[in-house]
């Protein structure tokens, strides 16, 4: 059988790879897309997408419980199977209209991951295949925790197909996901308990406005448990019983499931990297400055799987993509940049974030002051009777310009993108209070924060 022979061929179809490839096949170039599981990536069918479908809903319970007794009656309740028929109308469609769109643009179609035999050369569904250049795209994948029983542990993926939700539910680990989740199925009656390795929530964010998320989570009724390593789980004959060692002794929690939500990893186990002469490391698969790998120059590497030095979200994603695709078609002349990168964290409220916690903005040696307040005696805390609202920003106080904002709030998300336009032109703070916003809104209330 002849070998078949492509300019680029991309493994991954999600955001950056398909970015990749429709822009190489629009240059003229001969391009081939590969992936192991329904084309469309990860963040419209089994991530951002989907679990923000289900925040919806419980946005509007908490918003009913806010206003309980002060005009509204009721709280409503979740039909859970009609919440998942909803959230399917946004993601069944996902992998043939990928692959659609794909088609027409003349981009040819591998259904399995592809395998290294040599730098320029793959094996792919039984073909072997040639290519002068080679895009990883292949994201992240949930981090395997190798402890007895872990054949018991579902994994996200299972938590946004899930047909009825259980009495109880053990989350082994509070990143992003474990605590989304754990706000969703809390809110919607599930009896929630979140295991932690360290001493609280969300390690990467601003402490002090963690430690509100925190107390808003324990009084909805998730229960943590921190310092805590996973040490086995057994299945019993209804539950399944998570053993953890805290203080020097083990203990244990019973729930109907357990899902492990401790990380993801860069997905690569499958692509036999060494035969491709392929450089990586534990953030994925090493790069430089063009994103090209930094041991077999015909590979890039964009998206959550690339070593770049930037947090794993989509947006970054779309960027490395551009820069992936430039450099390919134009020879490598540009750069990755990574302008300030807010992240936030979908639980109700949410916290947001961008630039410097004050911890770093101390380890950088930087001048700064620090502004932290809790304010739900604000007007737009106060009229839906919100609780939790703090912010807490760091300045520059030689050029008066914001080194980090971190927020938690209903509209936090929103809010923060507001302090990457501040950021991002390098405004100072009397340029950011000179402005005129609408009132009464969520974005004008930054004017107050700095």
């Amino acid at each position: 059988m002849a070998i078949k022979e492509y300019d680029v061929f991309v493994i991954g179809t999600g955001t950056a790879g398909k970015s990749v490839a429709y822009d190489c096949v629009a240059n003229g170039m001969k391009v081939a897309i590969a992936d192991n599981r329904e084309f469309g990536g990860t963040c419209s069918q089994r991530g951002c997408d989907p679990k923000k479908v289900l925040v919806g809903f419980t946005e509007a319970i908490q918003l009913a419980e806010n206003l309980k007794g002060k005009g509204i009656i009721s709280v409503p309740k979740i039909d859970w199977a009609a919440l998942q028929k909803f959230k399917s109308t946004f993601t069944d469609a996902v992998p043939a209209a990928t692959e659609r769109d794909l088609e027409e643009a003349g981009i040819e179609m591998y259904h399995q991951s592809p395998q290294f035999l040599d730098e320029n050369t793959l094996s792919v569904e039984g073909k072997t295949v040639k290519a002068k250049k080679i895009v990883i795209a292949t994201g992240q994948k949930p981090m395997e925790l190798k402890i007895p029983g872990r054949e018991h542990l579902m994994i996200s993926d299972d938590f946004l197909d899930l047909e009825e939700l259980p009495e109880s539910i053990v989350f082994v680990g509070a990143g992003y996901i474990g605590m989304e989740f754990a706000h969703i199925a809390a809110r919607c009656g599930v009896r929630v308990t979140v295991v932690e390795f360290g001493d609280r929530p969300l390690g990467p964010f601003e402490s002090d406005i963690v430690t509100h998320l925190t107390k808003a989570s324990e009084e909805l009724g998730i229960k943590f448990i921190f310092n805590a390593e996973v040490s086995k789980v057994e299945k019993l004959q209804k539950n399944y019983r998570v053993s953890f060692k805290k203080n020097g002794k083990t203990e244990s929690i019973d729930a109907r499931m357990v899902f492990n939500t401790a990380g993801r990893v860069p997905s690569i186990d499958e692509l036999d990297l060494e035969k491709g002469n392929v450089a990586f490391e534990k953030g994925g698969i090493s790069v430089n400055e063009f994103l090209q790998n930094t041991t077999n120059k015909s590979v890039y590497a964009c998206g959550d799987v690339s070593a770049s030095g930037s947090l794993p979200l989509t947006p970054i994603s779309s960027q490395e993509a551009r820069v992936v695709s430039l450099n390919i078609r134009n020879g490598n002349h540009t750069k990755i940049d990574f302008p300030p990168v807010p992240s936030v964290v979908f639980t109700i409220p949410q916290i947001a974030s961008i630039g410097l916690t004050e911890e770093e903005a101390k380890e950088k040696g930087y001048d700064y002051v620090v502004e932290y307040k809790s304010v739900p005696k604000w007007f737009n805390a106060k009229r839906i009777n919100e609780k939790v609202y703090a912010y807490k920003t760091i300045v520059d106080t030689k050029r008066n310009i914001v080194l980090g904002a971190h927020i938690i709030a209903p509209e936090a998300g929103e809010m923060i993108n507001l302090f990457v336009l501040a950021m991002c032109g390098k405004l100072t703070t009397d340029n950011i209070k000179a402005m005129i916003f609408a009132y009464p809104t969520w974005g004008n209330d930054i004017k107050g924060m700095v």
